[in-house]
């Protein structure tokens, strides 16, 4: 495969109750490929009245088709459907992402598509395991216990860095629980959720178990939020726009809403630290998916007893990273749109207006296609704009620090708390920190893993509510409490 080799696509229909339709006005919008910045095909754009017809199809799934009919377990066996389908065409699903996105295929491949097949088998175990318990009352002639009940209808808002795999993680824990979906893909990166929904019907899920409707956020996204029979939302994207879904959320029907939202993540090296694994660590943190990555270590503090050292191995590090045609050996493909591109530069120019001093890139590549350069900033205040807002690309911010008072200080003196990372040796000092930094993640001399059996999900401005593991599956549950009175008078 190379950037000119177009793989199969999938329908670029609106997916309605297990069919492909066109939207009722007729229009489109283009998806182009970021690292030859061409045309990849067009896809149909929903507005409000499909998004209705989506809603429609769930609500009847939900309440009166065969899903509200099939035990949990006959749930879970569609689900491992499911994930034996998204590996069966792992290969077609990289290529979609490749293309799509601009990430490397290897990593489309063996990282994205992979996990996302092992999340959707994760939560296929958890389908007839989600109980309730009996309550022991005090008095004697009551029995009381808890049912966990799907929410209902989940609108599902899905970001353009991760399509497949942030799409899986919130399907996986919907559908175990017995909901069912309207998905709203990103308008930059559909392909991959339009593959999925081949593989829904090939699986056998019921009609309207799962719907998708292509579209921008101001209409789509925004009728989504606002619909008065979607029960739970679930959004992974910037925090202004999760403000605009909660603010939408809370106007219609005060529905269940969870936001995975931006991050401006501290990778705190401490002197002890291991130096080759930190340095490697740290490039590990910001770099991978072009940078563009919600819990990336972009701030990144070395104490002074090392800086001077980490910082001439970093640069070494950073500049052997390649970037390129992201179906042959690389470290980067391009940015995802020439939007995101124009809004990185501008940061990048910002922080040099702003005084910070580039030991690094700081330009777009000399290259065809969305690329930047990896870029280091040091010698910068801890409030320039750069060090506070989002960047979302291969940009980071170098500080120094003397002392671990003073970093835990500067690491949480910021409007985000998705994660945090630190590189130390003394494992009482890291637990020490660790229970002191404001973040939904903290990573350990170590930062960026991900697992379906580990909660994901933020504080403060970076959102509430949790992807993965058994903590999703409450975000799809309502708990009901049972009292039964079986023979004692009032």
């Amino acid at each position: 495969m190379n950037p000119t080799t177009t793989p199969k696509l999938p329908n670029t229909k609106l997916f309605i109750n297990n069919k492909w339709v066109d939207p009722i006005t007729k229009n489109h919008f283009d998806t182009i490929n970021p690292t030859t910045e061409e045309v990849i095909c067009q896809i149909s754009q929903a507005d409000k009245p499909d998004v209705d017809l989506a809603v429609a199809a769930a609500r009847d799934a939900f309440e009166n088709g065969q899903w509200s009919k099939m035990s949990a377990t006959e749930r879970g066996g569609l689900m491992y459907k499911l994930a034996d389908l998204i590996d069966k065409n792992r290969d077609w699903l990289a290529q979609l992402e490749t293309i799509d996105v601009g990430k490397p295929y290897t990593v489309a491949r063996d990282a994205d598509v992979a996990e996302s097949a092992q999340t959707i088998r994760y939560f296929a175990a958890w389908a007839d395991k989600i109980h309730g318990k009996v309550i022991q009352s005090a008095a004697n002639h009551l029995t009381s216990y808890t049912r966990h009940e799907p929410v209902g209808v989940a609108g599902f808002i899905i970001p353009w860095n991760y399509p497949l795999q942030i799409l899986c993680w919130k399907l996986g824990p919907a559908l175990a629980a017995g909901c069912t979906v309207v998905c709203k893909p990103s308008e930059i990166t559909p392909l991959t959720a339009l593959a999925l929904c081949d593989l829904v019907i090939e699986a056998g899920f019921p009609a309207g178990v799962f719907n998708l409707v292509n579209g921008p956020g101001p209409t789509v996204g925004e009728a989504i939020s606002r619909h008065p029979d979607i029960d739970k939302i679930s959004f992974t994207g910037s925090t202004r726009a999760g403000r605009q879904i909660m603010a939408a959320s809370g106007a219609s029907n005060l529905k269940k809403v969870t936001l995975e939202l931006g991050g401006k993540s501290p990778n705190i090296v401490f002197d002890d630290a291991d130096l080759a694994r930190c340095v490697q660590g740290s490039i590990d943190a910001i770099y991978p998916n072009m940078g563009q990555c919600c819990c990336a270590g972009s701030r990144l503090y070395v104490q002074e007893g090392i800086y001077d050292v980490f910082v001439e191995k970093f640069i070494a590090l950073a500049k052997n990273l390649k970037l390129g045609d992201p179906f042959t050996q690389i470290d980067q493909g391009p940015l995802a749109s020439e939007a995101h591109l124009k809004n990185v530069l501008n940061f990048i120019e910002t922080g040099k207006k702003e005084g910070a001093k580039v030991l690094l890139g700081g330009a777009r590549a000399p290259m065809k296609g969305y690329f930047v350069q990896p870029t280091i900033f040091a010698d910068l205040r801890d409030d320039s704009c750069i060090g506070t807002d989002e960047i979302f690309g291969p940009v980071v911010c170098i500080f120094k620090f003397k002392t671990v008072e003073e970093v835990i200080q500067r690491a949480n003196n910021t409007q985000y708390g998705l994660a945090a990372g630190l590189w130390t040796q003394d494992i009482s000092k890291a637990h020490r920190v660790e229970k002191k930094l404001k973040a939904g993640t903290v990573w350990i001399n170590d930062y960026n893993y991900t697992h379906f059996l580990i909660p994901f999900g933020g504080y403060k401005q970076s959102g509430f509510g949790k992807d993965l593991s058994e903590y999703a599956i409450q975000e799809y549950c309502s708990v009901k409490a049972v009292i039964l009175n079986h023979g004692a008078p009032y």
